[in-house]
């Protein structure tokens, strides 16, 4: 499993594996890359969105933006479903969304070894989470990864969330 960590090569890099940035040479331009996917019977939204551009083509280094979100829209709320005197009011009942976003900042370099590429990339991350005007969350965290290249073999390695992406919640419960 995972074997696009080792063949990854494209503006998709700063997510999958940063050190695909590192393939970048001075064919490469700036890439975009973009999707958009419903899960659960349209329930649930990806959104993504990424660029990348070659910074140093000679020395086949890039630098990748990316920006993802996952969310769940128009989710009733019924905490004011039923009034104090018991009654059921349905005119009560409003919508609040549950989404994750995240942002990417990626650099990926190649590092010659003899005949052989190795890869090296990594990617600095902030997570902002938000469940309506209930609860909200900033966190940040950090991947790393590398690729190598040899003969008709590539290896990939992913460190995802090696500072384990901490997340500092706020909550709101007045209701």
């Amino acid at each position: 499993g995972g074997s696009v960590l080792a063949s990854v090569n494209d503006v998709t890099a700063g997510y999958w594996n940063p050190a695909g940035l590192g393939s970048f040479g001075p064919d490469r331009g700036l890439q975009l890359g973009a999707m958009h996917a419903e899960w659960f019977a349209g329930i649930a939204q990806f959104e993504y969105l990424a660029i990348a551009k070659p910074i140093n083509p000679e020395k086949k280094s890039a630098l990748a933006l990316t920006v993802i979100r996952l969310g769940i829209d128009n989710i009733p709320n019924t905490i004011n479903l039923i009034g104090p005197d018991g009654v059921v009011n349905y005119d009560n009942v409003t919508e609040f969304s549950a989404a994750d976003y995240g942002v990417f900042l990626s650099y990926g370099q190649q590092i010659k070894i003899k005949d052989r590429a190795l890869q090296v990339g990594g990617s600095a991350k902030v997570v902002r989470r938000v469940i309506g005007t209930f609860g909200n969350s900033w966190g940040f965290g950090v991947d790393v990864g590398a690729q190598y290249r040899s003969d008709n073999w590539q290896f990939g390695l992913m460190l995802r969330d090696i500072t384990t992406t901490f997340n500092a919640w706020t909550f709101t419960l007045k209701d």
